[in-house]
């Protein structure tokens, strides 16, 4: 009998696990039968209760497991390490806010059933917040355009991931992975499920500015050369406008010496207009350094402090 492992992050969703297992045993003991299965929730640190019904959850149900994670380790090493956990012959990997819908999951197994070991669901239409959804959109076009691989739009990370690819995964040691490029990058070949993404269900969004400028600048900096290219490019152009202008004023002094006056103003909106462009480039860079820096420093992509009715010899 073939396995299928269900992994669930979660950070403050005391409103949404008790329903999400509930929902997801009642799917595969009325659609799915003929698979096992376990459903792994990992928590990045709830401070709202989640843990306390996440163990009353795992007492009821073997097949219900929860890692607890020490801290908050981020929204993309915790998904990434409890991915490496899994024991089945291949992993969902879905929110705990009902937004990628479960009902879903019969057809994505029947994909991999068919050969394909990595299904992945796109967003093409959202009930979030139109303008929001227009932004990352437009964020997606551009990294995709700008990327040395071939990003996929609105892939949030929600699909199918066959046991191969996990292995890859665990195989990689990288600690600051971005799935949604790793998936881009080192996928097999990837059969593509559309999807309309729900509203929340309940509890309120953890994403904010910070979180979604940190999901941003990972992308750009781990797959991207644009930010250095631009300031290149940039710092050429700006220099042969500079030039450009000198001669200019130059012309202008010997030819109308008596009455062309410059004054200080030209040289106020130069010095202003450059040091600005030096600053933005200046922390495109540290960008840049920082996720180096963090790379070199290899530290775990998470420190457990709980495991529960999980296989101990897993790693």
């Amino acid at each position: 009998m073939k396995k299928i492992s269900v992994l669930i992050p979660c950070f403050n969703e005391k409103e949404n696990v008790v329903p999400m297992s509930e929902e997801l045993v009642k799917l595969f003991s009325g659609e799915l039968p003929s698979y096992a299965y376990e459903i792994i929730f990992i928590d990045n640190d709830s401070t709202d209760g989640t843990r306390d019904l996440l163990r009353g959850i795992c007492s009821k149900n073997s097949n219900v497991k929860a890692i607890f994670n020490a801290r908050n380790f981020g929204q993309f090493n915790s998904p990434y390490y409890g991915l490496m956990q899994t024991t089945g012959d291949c992993t969902i990997l879905l929110c705990c806010d009902f937004q990628d819908p479960i009902e879903l999951i019969p057809d994505m197994i029947k994909e991999w059933e068919n050969g394909h070991k990595l299904v992945v669901m796109q967003k093409k239409t959202s009930k979030e917040n139109p303008f929001m959804y227009f932004l990352r959109s437009i964020y997606y076009k551009l990294i995709r355009k700008f990327s040395d691989v071939d990003q996929i739009e609105h892939f949030t990370g929600f699909g199918l991931y066959d046991k191969s690819f996990i292995d890859v995964l665990r195989s990689l040691k990288d600690p600051t992975p971005f799935l949604r490029g790793i998936v881009a990058e080192l996928g097999y070949k990837i059969k593509i499920i559309p999807y309309t993404q729900a509203k929340r269900r309940e509890g309120k969004t953890h994403n904010n500015f910070y979180t979604l400028y940190d999901a941003a600048m990972l992308s750009v900096t781990s797959y991207t050369k644009i930010g250095l290219r631009l300031a290149t490019f940039l710092g050429f152009g700006v220099a042969m406008m500079s030039v450009i202008v000198a001669i200019v004023y130059f012309v202008m002094k010997l030819m109308l010496w008596d009455r062309f006056v410059a004054g200080t103003m030209p040289v106020l909106i130069g010095m202003f207009f450059l040091g600005a462009v030096v600053l933005i480039f200046l922390g495109i860079m540290g960008e840049y350094i920082l996720s180096i820096n963090e790379r070199l420093m290899n530290r775990p992509l998470v420190i457990e402090e709980e495991r529960i009715n999980m296989d101990e010899s897993r790693n």
